[in-house]
């Protein structure tokens, strides 16, 4: 019987969940007070664990709301190599961040709300351009193989930037409207922007 039971993988779906409850209850005070107004401590104080717990997970208050963006750029790189080469790029890339918001342990309620948190703080939003700049260097090279002529990695890296435009765009009026249209549906208005010219 004990060789059906995995402790190692139990002991990370715990650190998971626990990953997952501080960044709620993080968020949900952020959204509520402002993220300057909210310190690690009351975080810990209200999921019950100490603030040195809150650090070992998120090193930064700021982690608490971006998260692990190389994982979530992982996961967008991983679906555009998969796409099929005969398909458009700029269909391919859509689809591949598609696949993102449609990943079934996003909470939807939560993720409008960290939008909203990162769009109102400068800290955050400096963040968020760290991870532009990280999913970047993941996507351009995979970008860069689809692409002919001269010029790859400029036009690669000019490609990889517009999409993740059309990703913030898209979440950002998402959250800010409390939009009765989906992050998808969102997203695809703001893809279908650069179309013709993509």
């Amino acid at each position: 019987m004990s060789d059906l039971v995995n402790p190692v993988g139990t002991r990370a779906i715990a650190r998971d969940a626990v990953r997952a409850r501080i960044s709620e209850v993080a968020v949900d005070l952020f959204d509520e007070h402002g993220f300057d107004n909210v310190t690690v401590e009351q975080i810990a104080a209200a999921v019950g664990v100490s603030a040195r717990s809150v650090h070992r997970y998120f090193p930064a208050k700021e982690d608490t709301v971006i998260g692990d963006p190389a994982g979530w750029g992982e996961h967008v790189r991983d679906q555009l190599a998969s796409r099929p080469s005969e398909e458009p790029l700029w269909d391919a890339l859509l689809a591949s961040y598609e696949a993102l918001l449609l990943t079934p342990s996003r909470n939807e309620a939560q993720g409008r709300k960290a939008m909203r948190v990162l769009g109102s703080t400068p800290a955050l939003r400096a963040r968020n351009l760290e991870k532009h700049l990280l999913w970047a260097r993941l996507l351009t090279p995979i970008v860069a193989e689809r692409l002919e002529g001269n010029h790859r990695e400029l036009r690669a890296e000019t490609i990889v930037q517009a999409s993740l435009a059309c990703f913030d765009i898209a979440l950002t009026a998402w959250a800010e409207a409390d939009a009765v249209e989906s992050s998808v549906e969102l997203l695809r208005r703001s893809f279908g922007a650069l179309q013709p010219t993509a």
